[in-house]
């Protein structure tokens, strides 16, 4: 199937106004306009209307209750309906949906094609349906979401009606182009949304697949939170003469959220959770590290009187969906998730962020403290850190570039532990920590390494503490992410990660 094409300067303006004569729309245009614009001013929207957009989406903007565009979208949104490029780098919370929502509906009114979105999880992508359908429904744009989870022949169904735009994520969008149920070959614009938790679970592969399907004379829009040295080279290999945008730091976390570190034994921790809970009466949001966790966290809290519910990768997409929107509704006053909901809740209100368990990327504490304090509004976040995660937080604050306020609960305190770098026994002299152990985990935890006296000596002695990595049977062929690879620092620089996927390494 393909997108359907809009020629008629009837169709521009969408199917709202096909019903009606030329003539006399085109009158009924020129009022509505003068009257939008008299309306912006006494509305007090000189933002928007200083932007470029059209008077049509302009009203739609004001019954949905959106009164000044927020930084990234004051800087996006005049370029991207001009047609031009867009790196994009905001933390999260800050509109960039609207931000590359308009421009894409701008262009689709104009007849400059058809636009797809691909972006990493299912909530995302229907979040981002959501807000494009609230504003270009009543202008007659269609949407269709291609994601995961959910029976390929409703979408395809969802096809046959032409969209005009695709939101999808990588996986599923390329099922349809092999299987021929749409082309991208006349796409007028691609959004690629959160482009660097993509590369982080893996997804560059599929994205240059895609990107090689669509027309080179198309408009790119990339959107991320920060810029690793893969980000940064997909820019240049498919966009033309980009302009990057950044409204904040790389890793910023918002500054209207109050953050908290609380050290806290393991056992301890959700008799703090519930004690915790009991003191605020608005939404609360908990994170945790497994999906196993957050299904057995959220179970403890039911237990403890509490209206509890949970999201993670173990759940179908129709449960997730039941989560969230109870969740948004105030069925629940709790959402447990893993981190595939740390960039696809967009929840208002919510009272309280709690990081169960530390993020496994350290990258996601901004995602996650994020979902509080949304649209300018206040909120807070609490981590509760175990006594042996003093790198953690001080790789926390690294990123944030501050340091966080700590408690002590019932007297804990950091752990210092000798610095032998963590997760890789033998990583110490040699790269020796590879054979049966690797780090704490194996036969032996401080000692597993029996290979490493063969190439590496001794070095297995770092063992002890840190993430357990490794296993029996040497190296894994789908070994887990790592964080930053000190060998590449100084050619690639911080940013740098090297990533893990299908035994292949990048």
């Amino acid at each position: 199937m393909y997108f359907r094409a809009r020629s008629s300067p009837v169709a521009q303006v969408g199917n709202t106004y096909m019903n009606t004569a030329l003539t006399k729309e085109t009158s009924a245009r020129a009022e509505a306009s003068e009257t939008v614009s008299k309306t912006a001013e006494k509305k007090a929207e000189p933002g928007f209307a200083d932007l470029g957009i059209r008077p049509e989406i302009l009203a739609i903007l004001l019954r949905a209750g959106f009164k000044e565009p927020t930084p990234i979208q004051g800087k996006v949104i005049p370029i991207g309906i001009k047609g031009q490029d867009v790196i994009g780098i905001a933390q999260t919370g800050t509109g960039k949906t609207l931000g590359f929502g308009i421009p894409i509906i701008e262009r689709i009114l104009e007849g400059k094609g058809p636009g797809v979105v691909i972006l990493p999880t299912r909530e995302l992508a229907l979040q981002v349906d959501e807000t494009l359908r609230k504003v270009g429904g009543p202008l007659g744009v269609r949407t269709a979401v291609l994601i995961g989870g959910e029976p390929i022949y409703r979408q395809v169904r969802s096809l046959r009606y032409r969209p005009d735009i695709v939101i999808a994520t990588p996986g599923r969008l390329i099922d349809h182009l092999k299987q021929k149920n749409l082309s991208l070959a006349h796409v007028g614009i691609v959004v690629l949304d959160e482009a660097d938790h993509m590369f982080d679970i893996g997804f560059m592969p599929q994205i240059r697949e895609i990107m090689a399907q669509v027309s080179k004379e198309r408009q790119t829009m990339l959107f991320s939170a920060t810029m690793p040295d893969e980000i940064a080279k997909l820019g240049l290999e498919h966009m033309k003469t980009p302009l990057r945008i950044e409204v904040a730091p790389q890793g910023t976390a918002a500054t209207s959220v109050e953050q908290e570190i609380i050290i806290v034994d393991r056992k301890s921790r959700m008799p703090l959770l519930i004690e915790m809970v009991k003191s605020v009466t608005g939404p609360v949001l908990v994170f945790s590290r497994t999906k196993y966790g957050a299904g057995d966290i959220a179970h403890d809290l039911r237990k403890a009187g509490f209206t509890a519910t949970e999201i993670h990768s173990n759940r179908s997409l129709g449960q997730r969906r039941q989560a969230l929107d109870g969740f948004k509704t105030g069925k629940f006053q709790i959402l447990v998730a893993t981190d595939i909901a740390a960039r696809g809740i967009d929840v208002k209100g919510i009272d309280l962020v709690i990081n169960y368990d530390l993020p496994e990327q350290t990258e996601d504490y901004v995602h996650r403290i994020g979902r509080t304090g949304r649209g300018g509004a206040t909120g807070k976040a609490v981590s509760f850190a175990l006594p042996d995660q003093g790198r953690d937080i001080r790789d926390i604050e690294r990123l944030i570039k501050k340091e966080v306020s700590k408690k002590s609960h019932n007297g804990a305190s950091i752990i210092e532990v000798a610095s032998a770098p963590r997760g890789r026994g033998g990583r110490g002299r040699g790269r020796g920590g590879r054979g049966f152990g690797g780090g704490s985990r194996g036969f032996g935890g401080g000692h597993a390494s029996h290979g490493a006296s063969h190439t590496g000596g001794h070095a297995s002695h770092g063992g002890h503490g840190g993430p357990r990595r490794g296993g029996f049977g040497g190296r894994s062929k789908y070994p887990r992410p790592l964080k930053t690879d000190p060998s590449k620092k100084a050619a690639l620089g911080d940013g740098y990660r090297r990533v893990f996927r299908k035994g292949v390494m990048r």
